[in-house]
């Protein structure tokens, strides 16, 4: 099956409505789930990679996956900040065995596979070799709570753009399909930035594509919110090497779930970037109640695409805390 859509809504309404049409009837660890095998999903426009939905907004949870992923660590304690969920995954109650961090940019210990895609694409650009591979021989030895549902990255510089293609061996549609777009179509765009070149469509390959049963109200709210506008994207990522402000985010982070707020300096970082920062700082004010404050940080954001998302949450937040 090929589903190509230009926003994240439009492939999450199709793959949802194709799920809900299948039986209920793969039992595997987790439970109960309909499966459509060998899916092949197309986002045209990998800027699109939020949804705007009550349901599937997660904004936030997103980028701290990201963040958790180029922070090169596997560490339990920076994940379950942003997905408290993940505690569930970990063998050991400090880390997550199949964390992509280390396997981006410390296979084996030494390995940083991102920086070899992008040297191999800086000394050849039509090269088929760019390919950052997840999963390993090595995962299926030993149990493990948690192993990567990604086994490759490719990428792939076509009409001076770059494409990816994402291969999972399993990916669950409702709680893990938009987290994975969002953290993977970010890569891209970072790949493509520091190579100087436009980003092309992202491609999302699945064995496995599946929705659990206990999620299937879930799926038939999300579709019941109706369609989505298609013109709603992040906007462009500022034309300039990503690493130094990525960096610099990323060591702002840890003052951010500190609350240190007054030792946070963003002036050398673009709107774009300094933007993310001020998501990051709503999400700990979410988990502090701190509404006024959240009102303050809103002032501060440069694309008012993202006021959305912190409504929507507020809002949710407000209610869970009511009843």
């Amino acid at each position: 099956m090929h589903i190509k859509e230009k926003t994240l809504d439009d492939l999450l309404n199709r793959v949802f409505t194709e799920l809900l049409k299948q039986p209920f009837d793969i039992v595997p660890t987790k439970g109960a789930s309909s499966e459509i095998f060998g899916c092949l999903i197309e986002l045209q426009n990998p800027r699109a990679r939020l949804s705007i939905t009550e349901t599937k907004g997660k904004a936030f949870s997103s980028l701290g996956e990201l963040l958790w992923y180029l922070s090169k660590t596997n560490a339990l304690k920076y994940i379950k900040y942003y997905i408290p969920q993940y505690v569930k995954s970990s063998d050991d109650n400090e880390t997550i065995y199949g964390g992509y961090g280390p396997r981006l940019f410390k296979k084996d210990g030494h390995i940083n596979q991102v920086e070899n895609v992008i040297a191999i694409l800086r000394k050849k650009p039509s090269s088929r070799r760019a390919v950052i591979q997840l999963f390993d021989a090595k995962d299926l030895i030993d149990q493990h709570k948690d192993i990567p549902c990604t086994t490759t990255l490719q990428f792939t510089i076509r009409k001076d753009k770059l494409i990816m293609m994402t291969s999972m061996r399993s990916n669950d549609a409702f709680l893990g399909l938009s987290h994975d777009i969002f953290c993977f179509t970010m890569l891209q765009e970072i790949i493509a930035t520091t190579l100087g070149i436009e980003i092309g469509s992202y491609y999302h390959t699945v064995g496995s594509l599946h929705l659990y049963k206990k999620n299937k109200k879930n799926a038939e709210k999300y579709l019941s919110e109706g369609t989505q506008s298609t013109h709603y994207q992040m906007p462009k990522m500022p034309l300039i090497n990503p690493w130094n402000s990525l960096e610099k985010i990323i060591s702002i982070e840890k003052l951010i779930s500190e609350e240190k707020f007054d030792q946070i300096n963003t002036n050398e970082l673009e709107p774009y970037w300094q933007d993310l920062v001020s998501l990051l700082k709503i999400h700990t004010l979410l988990k502090r109640n701190k509404y006024t404050q959240i009102e303050e940080i809103k002032k501060e954001i440069n694309n008012s695409i993202y006021n959305s998302f912190i409504d929507q949450r507020v809002k949710t937040k407000q209610k869970i805390r009511r009843l």
